[in-house]
């Protein structure tokens, strides 16, 4: 009989690498588990919930490290900026208590879910068609609305039998510790399969089934399509190729799954690519999955770093009371400085998207690392831009996905709020009030097309709005954004507004007035992502943004979105702002992490460099030189207009090219001029002085019991006359007309008459 895998990889290939690795009881067993040649009655294998419930006590402990440096460990102190940063002993206690629960893995994904793997590496018996084939036995991939098209939600055999499977070759030898099982993604179909086998191999020829003990292992697998169950192996075992063999599936349903594969590379001398190294990130950042408690040390840690730069502050909390924590950088924390552009990334929408959380909270890092270091992009970043870091907009929810785990959160735990929310669709849908005004107005040109107000049934306290999104819209009304991105997950594309579509379409391109604008912000960060601008990059699910559009869209003619946050952004301030789908995996492994940071890395600094472009000034009074809040700006040919902020200073992101601006204010007159928009990233000066109009002034004047001035009452004169001969020669006007329709009328009597 041929050699057993163990046996040849721990003799021939690692040496003394499982001596290393696990103890002695343990390469007895494995060694035995293949060289014992009788088939006794199988046994099941439980599902784990936690590595510590494994059935074998000599299980193996080697592990994965794709990060480029080791967890820095940080203060246990709490944050606390001010007293409202001041931690109580339930938080401390709660946050124990889920590090307590949460799954930790032995070993890494392989990487179906995120890609890693190729569709190369992964092979079947048997499938129903190509919209079945091995490829889509990825864990978490979503199918199309229709079944029968290219991209459904899993691999189906086309044979009921016991002898299907599905096979992944690792490339290299590979210690297996455990196998995670998902049925099939489908709103017509119900399949999944109850219980299977597990065998290795070294060469995708000679197979022997996994044992436990002198029996063949009994792997429990899915009760239902989605969440996904993890089956650790009895004992950890080296080979190249891995396969899931079904041996009962739901009796109305056919073998169908969706998986991920649990191990850890092995050393091999031997290998071809062992020189290879794993991909990583050369920044020495904390790569790994932060719950409350570690995000709230991470961000002191940043502060205790870099104290002339940053800021921690709190805008809510969540309704069981998290708080939303948000890191300030700029030269100057805490201020708004005149004609700084304020800029915002919000991460955590859904709480179970975690990439966004982590690449902020790697930002917050990066930033204070490289300002100190004195690089002269960041510096110029930080000191010309005022930018605010919301890592978590949804804490209630990370921390439920969190508890699962990386793998075993599914694609919908943590998904929504505390209350059941999806806080995406929770936001005031200011879109269709704006356009059914201008279906029913005269004028459309009359109908405000900014700013327009929240909706009076939003506001009141039995309203369906999470204390998120109320907190959320508060820190939007009270800072001057100029522009932002909301970071999502599980795609792997840029969306722009507007996400609601008119009529209730379920898709339509939906532009706004500044749609070529939008279109440059989203191609800006998907150019420069390393993953989005792959062209040899497979799609995520069942829809390929690359071919068509670049890796960027219109959300609209994605699928519709009411109560988006992008969209009130635009409507309701000043704010552009786009939506990032991070990357096909919602929440990945803590060894993605590097990876993913050196995808995002570029195209979260270039992205907020943006904010610089178009115009930007200041509205001043032109007799006391104040700034003037709330003056409208208003770009010729573009129907949106913004806003001028409290201290009267503006900014309005526009493309190159040459611009007809005009600029008007209560108790003023308006005024016009031309401004240039270049092509390089710096923002064009265009201040504006306005004139207030006499009848203004003199009721400020009033109001404050003074004396009018000479010059007031000179002007009050003049503009008095000018009324007076403006409705004379109106009258007159009148009288003119009602005599001719007199005499036209006399005429025509006349002639009856004759």
């Amino acid at each position: 009989m041929e050699k057993s895998l163990c046996t040849l990889a721990a003799v021939i290939f690692l040496g003394g690498f499982l001596d290393a690795v696990l103890t002695d009881d343990t390469t007895t067993e494995i060694n035995s588990l293949f060289n014992n040649t009788t088939r006794a009655e199988s046994v099941s294998v439980q599902p784990q919930d936690r590595v510590t419930d494994r059935p074998t006590p000599t299980a193996a402990r080697t592990k994965l490290s794709t990060a480029a440096v080791k967890d820095k460990q940080l203060d246990t102190k709490n944050i606390s900026q001010d007293s409202e940063e001041e931690n109580n002993n339930k938080e401390e206690k709660e946050d124990s208590k889920t590090e307590d629960k949460r799954t930790q893995l032995d070993c890494p994904p392989l990487g179906l879910e995120s890609l890693r793997v190729d569709d190369s590496q992964i092979q079947a018996s048997s499938y129903q068609r190509t919209g079945l084939g091995p490829h889509r036995g990825r864990l978490n991939i979503q199918s199309g609305i229709e079944d029968g098209d290219l991209y459904d939600g899993a691999w189906c055999a086309m044979y009921k039998d016991r002898h299907q499977w599905l096979e992944v070759d690792a490339i290299h030898l590979t210690l297996f510790t455990g196998v995670i099982l998902q049925g099939r993604n489908s709103i017509w179909s119900w399949d999944w399969v109850h219980t299977y086998k597990v065998q290795l191999s070294n060469d995708s020829v000679s197979w022997e089934t996994c044992m436990n003990g002198t029996e063949e292992a009994i792997f429990e697998g899915n009760q239902n399509p989605e969440a996904p169950v993890l089956g650790l192996l009895p004992v950890p075992t080296v080979a190249r190729f891995i396969r899931i063999n079904p041996q009962t599936w739901y009796f109305n349903g056919t073998i169908c799954l969706r998986a991920e594969i649990l191990g850890c590379r092995v050393d091999d001398p031997t290998d071809n690519f062992y020189s290879e190294q794993e991909p990583g990130s050369t920044d020495a950042l904390d790569f790994r999955q932060h719950n409350y408690k570690e995000m709230r040390k991470l961000m002191k840690s940043v502060t205790e770093e870099c104290p002339d730069i940053t800021r921690i502050y709190t805008i809510g909390k969540s309704y069981l009371g998290l708080k939303l924590y948000v890191m300030e950088i700029s030269d100057n924390p805490g201020k708004h400085e005149l004609g700084e552009p304020e800029f915002r990334y919000v991460a955590g929408m859904h709480g179970n998207e975690a990439l966004g959380r982590e690449l902020v909270l790697n930002l917050m890092q990066y930033l204070c690392r490289e300002y100190k270091k004195g690089n002269q992009r960041i510096v110029r970043l930080v000191t010309e831009t005022r930018i605010h870091l919301l890592p978590s907009m949804n804490p209630d929810g990370y921390e439920e996905a969190y508890e699962k785990g990386s793998e075993l959160a599914g694609w919908a735990d943590g998904r929504y709020s505390f209350e059941g929310i999806d806080l995406n669709h929770n936001f005031p849908d200011l879109n269709n009030i704006m356009w059914d005004a201008q279906e029913t107005a005269a004028d459309k040109s009359k109908v405000p097309n900014h700013y327009i107000p929240i909706p009076e049934y939003y506001t009141k306290d039995d309203a369906m709005v999470a204390p998120v999104t109320r907190a959320v819209i508060n820190w939007m009304q009270e800072i001057p954004f100029v522009l932002s991105a909301n970071l999502h997950g599980g795609e792997l594309v840029v969306v722009y507004p507007f996400d609601c579509t008119r009529d209730w379409a379920p898709q339509e391109d939906t532009p706004t007035a500044d749609n070529a604008f939008f279109r440059w912000l989203a191609t800006v960060y998907a150019s420069t992502n390393l993953a989005m601008s792959n062209p040899n990059r497979r799609i995520c699910h069942y829809e390929d943004f690359q071919s068509h559009n670049h890796n960027i869209i219109n959300g609209g003619a994605w699928h519709t979105v009411p109560g988006s946050m992008n969209d009130f952004s635009y409507m309701h301030t000043n704010c552009f702002e786009v939506t990032v789908e991070l990357s096909c995996d919602k929440f990945p492994h803590v060894s993605e992490l590097p990876i993913e940071w050196e995808n995002n890395k570029e195209s979260l600094l270039i992205y907020m460099e943006q904010v610089h472009r178009g115009i930007k000034g200041v509205v001043r009074d032109k007799l006391t030189k104040q700034g003037i809040a709330d003056a409208v700006i208003k770009v010729e040919d573009h129907d949106h207009d913004i806003r001028s902020a409290t201290d009267g200073d503006y900014w309005r992101l526009l493309n190159p090219g040459e611009y007809k601006v005009m600029v008007w204010a209560q108790g003023y007159f308006p005024s016009m001029r031309r401004c240039r928009v270049g092509m390089e990233p710096h923002a064009t000066i265009c201040d504006f002085t306005l004139t207030k109009m006499p009848i203004q002034r003199l009721k400020e004047i009033r109001a404050k019991g003074g004396k009018i001035p000479q010059d007031l009452q000179l002007r009050l004169r003049a503009l008095r006359l000018r009324m007076l001969r403006a409705s004379t020669k109106t009258l007159n006007q009148r009288r003119e007309s009602q005599r001719l329709r007199k005499a036209r009328k006399a005429r025509s009597s006349g002639a009856q008459r004759a």
